[in-house]
């Protein structure tokens, strides 16, 4: 017998009585041309299908989304499929609404249930690298490196790394999380000091400014402002002159100027 399929005496008498109730409510639903009668109908299928929807989010249950929210997003599913179903076309109702909620949970996760988002591309890239990535897991007999998941995923290794950091946007540790059982460590306690903090949005702005310039021009600011050396010195390192320093250090420093001034686009 095909796996998944079950002689009718094993199922479960209420099942069996739902799925007729089910075929007798589409069979009067298609006939029925009153509005009223079909809005009644329709609400009598629902209702007749109410456990098929609490399963199917008990499924997705504990996985970072309020069960309350799951079980709402598969009723409303639940109706669409009542509306969408066509009896006739080779298949039961509940072959076709299966499917129909699962996806609206899945997309219920996808676009409701980050705490930063990503990008769409990414989000699907880390459910493929999630599941091609513990197939070949079980293949190998071992974990899989950053180099086998991009070969099997055929795509750029910044995006797979991109895609297998995104679970900590999806579900983030919390500050009180414990990082040290003996010690009783939180993981808020390891966070950098508020003298830190302060300066990062500011190194932030630096990095930006200094990466629009050239690799000449930013090694000639390290010599000067971090390691302190006169414009003569570093003219020999250049072989250049001292005038010529001068004019890379001005200009280098009027670039960086502009870019830390530049207002930055609003995201989106």
């Amino acid at each position: 017998m095909a796996r998944g399929l079950a002689p009718a005496s094993s199922v479960p008498a209420d099942t069996r009585t739902r799925e007729a109730r089910t075929e007798e409510l589409l069979g009067r639903l298609q006939c029925c041309t009153d509005d009223a009668e079909r809005q009644s109908l329709t609400e009598e299928l629902v209702e007749a299908n109410l456990g098929l929807c609490d399963a199917l989010a008990n499924r997705y249950a504990n996985r970072g989304a309020d069960r309350d929210d799951l079980v709402q997003v598969a009723r409303v599913a639940l109706f669409l499929a009542v509306r969408r179903f066509r009896p006739g076309e080779g298949r039961s109702f509940v072959a076709f609404a299966v499917p129909t909620i699962t996806g609206e949970l899945k997309r219920h996760f996808r676009d409701h249930c980050w705490m930063v988002r990503p990008p769409r591309r990414i989000q699907e890239l880390r459910a493929r690298a999630s599941r091609q990535g513990q197939e070949l897991e079980q293949q190998l007999g071992r974990s899989v490196t950053t180099a086998e998941l991009v070969e099997e995923l055929g795509v750029d290794a910044g995006l797979v790394r991109e895609a297998t950091t995104a679970d900590g946007s999806y579900r983030p540790w919390s500050l009180d999380a414990p990082v040290d059982s003996e010690s009783g460590t939180s993981f808020g306690a390891t966070l950098s000091v508020d003298g830190d903090t302060d300066q990062l949005v500011d190194r932030l702005a630096l990095q930006r400014a200094l990466s629009g310039l050239t690799r000449r021009e930013r090694m000639v600011l390290k010599w000067r402002f971090e390691e302190g050396c006169t414009q003569a010195e570093i003219g020999r390192r250049l072989g250049v002159s001292q005038m010529q320093v001068s004019r890379i250090l001005r200009r280098s420093l009027g670039r960086a100027r502009d870019a830390l001034t530049e207002r930055e686009p609003l995201a989106g």
